[in-house]
């Protein structure tokens, strides 16, 4: 499997971002409903499913009065930490929220949550995305690491080249994280997880390099978490050409999706990057695009100093916060972790078989975390209770997340799935689009179904996915 085919493939479904958590759908296919939902008795009353126990969640974070946009992922356990970035967002008139532990701009003063989104869909946007945690894994027991805590062939990668992936809990195949993870040598691997499972990762990741370093010495591995580096996502069809301004020693109609390289920006006074950037062509909004990894040994104002160096042409490029990063991605059909997918589903369960790579998928040879849950459920889809799909609904507010899902053709409203992620698309003219888990056999596209918002049954359709036809740089 290439990796381009991956990527491509992957951003339509996933994405780098953590946000809120709602109601989780367990790896059998059951729902668990989410708290807000658990204390009104309307909603109990039309959900007629039997809830199994779970793990407790955290509570949904949302903000009524931006439009219900989310922008916590968990409530922070110590001070509100800041990016390097968020002088510069105070001086641009940047809304800053709470995010994943972690000040974080919500839209600025130049441009509505609409008009930000826009922006992106027509010109380029640049997200501060420094919150998200880097990694380096390298070492002669790097990719059998990662073979284990992934179900990916990232054997099968070039250097310098990527695949969305996830991290598996050992035993149930639950999805811990998402995460893009970019072969950069033979033996050294680049990869980002979200900020909002920062604690659970690398409580995972620790224990499981510990384990291998055990058994194959502590030379075996060597992991470094990137925290001295800014990351920034340049995104939208002007994004390349804005890009290949500044770095005119590049030609980036050689970098396709899913590949990265270092490079150095280009100053106005000439002068260029004192150190390289890692420039991946990838993001989180279906646009062609780039993610930016700038370092900051050797100039700790490189970041501010970049990021002022892609805005020095406001006609082309301006500043977009979470608010347009949410609903960029939702019309492009990726998931947000905590909302969409969860430690309570395996791939397959999350409709996300693809991850695991074909090569992967003999009982036999199979040596991934979780694969005695998950090869079953690749072999047998029929066997999975539900199903992750794509709904526009009709007109009027739209299914947010938690929102019901019933049977249209059953007077009691029996419950037959959950929202996931929904809301008003800016780039559809605000058509209500939404994803969520349905029960199998009515996964089907055009089937119609009923959603619970304001305690009004509306009617839903069974839409592919993506809304928004995605436009990655693809090698022809």
């Amino acid at each position: 499997m290439s990796a381009v085919r991956p990527m491509r493939k992957g951003l339509r479904l996933l994405g780098s971002s953590s946000l809120a958590r709602s109601a989780t759908i367990a790896a059998n296919g059951s729902i668990v409903l989410p708290r807000q939902l658990a204390a009104s008795p309307r909603a109990l009353r039309s959900a007629t499913i039997t809830v199994p126990a779970a793990r407790p969640l955290p509570r949904v974070a949302s903000l009524p009065s931006h439009g219900g946009v989310r922008y916590a992922s968990s409530a922070p356990s110590g001070p509100v930490k800041k990016t390097q970035l968020y002088d510069l967002h105070l001086a641009r008139g940047a809304k800053m929220v709470p995010f994943a532990g972690f000040s974080m701009p919500l839209q600025y003063s130049d441009l509505s949550h609409v008009e930000s989104h826009k922006w992106t869909r027509e010109k380029a946007s640049l997200f501060d995305v420094s919150h998200m945690v880097q990694h380096q894994l390298s070492g002669p027991g790097a990719l059998d690491l990662l073979m284990k805590v992934t179900p990916s062939s990232l054997d099968k990668l070039g250097h310098n080249q990527s695949t969305l992936s996830c991290l598996l809990e050992e035993g149930t195949g639950g999805i811990i994280d998402d995460t893009v993870i970019t072969r950069r040598t033979e033996d050294s691997f680049y990869f980002v997880t979200n900020a909002g499972r920062r604690t659970e990762d690398l409580v995972f990741l620790e224990a499981e390099i510990d384990a291998y370093k055990q058994a194959h010495g502590p030379e075996s591995i060597k992991w470094e978490i990137l925290g001295d580096r800014a990351l920034v996502a340049l995104q939208g069809p002007k994004a390349a050409s804005v890009l290949q301004s500044l770095t005119p020693d590049s030609d980036l109609s050689t970098l396709y999706f899913g590949n990265c390289r270092e490079i150095n920006l280009i100053f106005p006074d000439g002068t260029s990057t004192p150190e390289p950037l890692l420039v991946s062509r990838t993001g989180y909004t279906g646009e062609d695009g780039f993610e930016i990894s700038i370092p900051t040994a050797v100039d700790a104002t490189l970041p501010a100093r970049v990021t002022d160096l892609f805005l020095s042409n406001p006609d082309e490029v301006r500043l977009a916060g979470l608010a347009a990063r949410d609903s960029l991605r939702l019309e492009a059909g990726m998931c947000l972790y905590g909302s969409d997918i969860s430690t309570s589903q395996t791939p397959p369960a999350a409709s996300l078989t693809w991850l695991v790579g074909k090569e992967r998928r003999d009982p036999a040879t199979a040596t991934f975390n979780g694969a005695a849950s998950i090869l079953p459920q690749v072999a047998s889809p029929k066997t999975l209770s539900q199903r992750r799909v794509g709904f526009t609904v009709e007109k009027g507010s739209p299914a947010r997340e938690g929102a019901i899902i019933v049977d249209l053709n059953d007077k009691s409203c029996t419950q037959i799935g959950v929202i996931t992620s929904g809301l008003p698309s800016p780039t559809l003219d605000g058509k209500n689009i939404a994803m969520g888990y349905i029960k199998n056999g009515l996964h089907k596209k055009g089937t119609e179904v009923g959603v619970l918002v304001r305690n009004k049954v509306r009617k839903a359709t069974v839409t592919g996915m993506p809304w928004v036809e995605s436009k990655f740089y693809r090698k022809a």
